[in-house]
């Protein structure tokens, strides 16, 4: 049997490294050890069996690490490297070299540790692009075979229950354990209540092989190089799940960080992009769960030994903040449906992602709907003349009943859906206040207003640009001028008018709204 302590004692000699090597530094997770060693660092996995994980045996391992390879090179190509054995003995081992393995390790691409997202400040920039990037990966990679079990409701819900089995066996507390109970309890209603949406989510082919462990830490930016890598490879059921299962991990590391902001700006960027508003009705199921799996982990590292007094208590408090914020997703509360009124250049898109910072609104813009229903990408060119192609009057009602059905989806869901469309005529707000009366939900339109001038400078420069889904020209902001249908005194009642060329503070806007 290897003693594993041991061997790693060994790797912290620079001799037992094949390259130069000043001080060898050691990073431990509850599965891992990790030894930053020159250019490289070296991942070796601890021999343990956790039932969701087994590296009991030094094939497994072996096995492990070349899926930790094969997988991470979809996402991070060039950080990971290869499988290298430790060879030698557990007193004096090496990296590398002939003999028979002791260990095996992945080597990496080693990268300043302040490079971690988890370790930096994270602009709303930056989350576009990583919305971005997992939009493009969770395309790309395969759905799940017909034949196979994973996706399946039972598996998903099977880690769920093992999460709540397996803390049990490492709490102790009896206020804490009586804290998963309801959302045990919440958990299994849910499940239940959601089982068909999980059967159609597998059959219309969003369970895919994804990372499976997507958070801050496990994302750096290496120069201007965004780096997504440390996906999960021990338990083929952990990445095989749905892509909001995914989405759910990330949004609720945001939010766990108290940036709510960056958390709502990625799940609108990931869904304007992947249009799978179908997949917020699951997405708070996953967010008890991801929530849950943080909360085990640090179950697990508390209850293993070597911990001071002072980290046992940063590990406790660690875990309550997760079961609270599991406990905050299971919260009833009364969603609320926004559109927007104006012509091109007002404001419209600029204002909702001001407000969505302190409002958990999902934002559907008009354009890129437009275009998705037309097979056309966000910024691709539809070549249309006015009023003609992809903006005919029959493809303008098919648009505005599409985006009503979005926000009935998303209403549904419990979340506040914003509609981003010019709205000019009277049936098309009308198709949504009827939509609010029939759900029993408070209604708002939002009326960004600027001089004429202003809209005029503002469309020709996003014309320039080239990098929006609006296609609106001069010609267009001129008939839309003339055309547009005046709100009727029902409508101006649940109306916010803000001057976008002098816009107020966000809080005063909430208060506005509120009010």
């Amino acid at each position: 049997m290897i003693d594993q302590a041991q061997l790693v004692s060994g790797l912290l000699s620079p001799e037992a490294y094949p390259h130069p090597v000043g001080k060898v530094e050691h990073l431990e997770t509850h599965i891992s050890h990790v030894l930053l060693a020159g250019e490289y660092a070296y991942k070796l996995k601890k021999p343990l069996d956790l039932g969701f994980l087994d590296f009991s045996t030094l094939e497994k391992r072996r096995f492990c690490c070349e899926e930790e390879l094969r997988l991470n090179r979809r996402l991070a190509p060039d950080l990971y490297l290869e499988v290298t054995p430790v060879t030698g003995t557990q007193e004096r081992p090496c990296l590398g070299g002939s003999g028979e393995a002791q260990e095996y390790a992945v080597r990496m691409r080693r990268f300043p540790q302040d490079a971690l997202l988890s370790r930096r400040e994270v602009s709303a920039a930056l989350i576009d692009r990583i919305a971005e990037r997992v939009a493009e990966f969770h395309q790309s990679i395969p759905s799940v075979r017909h034949d196979s079990p994973f996706g399946e409701p039972e598996a998903v819900f099977f880690p769920m229950q093992q999460n709540f089995d397996q803390i049990r066996q490492f709490l102790a507390d009896p206020a804490a354990l009586g804290r998963l109970d309801p959302l045990e309890r919440w958990t299994r209603e849910t499940f239940e209540r959601l089982r068909p949406n999980l059967e159609t989510r597998r059959n219309e082919g969003h369970i895919r092989e994804c990372h499976g462990d997507m958070h801050l830490g496990n994302i750096a930016l290496i120069g201007s190089e965004l780096v997504i890598f440390d996906g999960i490879e021990f338990n083929p059921s952990l990445r095989w799940i749905d892509t909001t299962n995914e989405v759910a991990f990330f949004v609720m590391d945001l939010e766990q960080a108290g940036r709510q902001d960056l958390a709502r700006g990625f799940l609108n960027r990931y869904l304007e992009l992947s249009g799978d508003y179908e997949g917020l009705a699951v997405l708070d199921f996953y967010k008890v769960y991801r929530a849950l799996v943080r909360a085990k982990v640090t179950a697990i590292r508390f209850a293993q030994s070597g911990l001071g007094e002072a980290e046992r208590r940063v590990v406790a408090a660690e875990y309550d903040r997760y079961v609270g914020l599991a406990e905050s997703y299971t919260r009833f509360r009364r969603p609320r449906l926004f559109i927007t009124y104006g012509v091109s250049g007002s404001g419209k898109s600029a204002l909702i992602r001001l407000l969505r910072q302190h409002l958990p609104l999902i934002q559907v813009r008009s354009d890129v709907e437009r275009k998705r229903q037309f097979g056309l990408a966000e910024r691709e060119r539809s070549g249309s003349e006015a009023y003609g192609g992809i903006y005919t009057e029959e493809a303008t009602r098919r648009t505005y009943e599409h985006l009503r059905r979005l926000a009935d989806e998303i209403l549904g869901a419990g979340y506040d859906p914003c509609i981003d469309a010019t709205f000019l005529k009277a049936w098309q707000r009308q198709l949504f206040v009827s939509l609010a009366r029939e759900r029993g939900c408070a209604f708002s339109i939002l009326v960004p207003e600027a001089p004429d001038e202003v809209l005029r400078v503002r469309v020709r420069e996003r014309l320039a640009q080239a990098r929006d889904a609006s296609e609106a020209d001069l010609g267009i902001l001129e008939s839309q001028l003339r055309r547009r249908e005046p709100l009727s005194g029902e409508e101006a009642a649940a109306a916010l008018v803000v001057d976008t060329v002098n816009p107020p503070e966000p809080a005063e806007l909430v208060a506005r709204l509120s009010a």
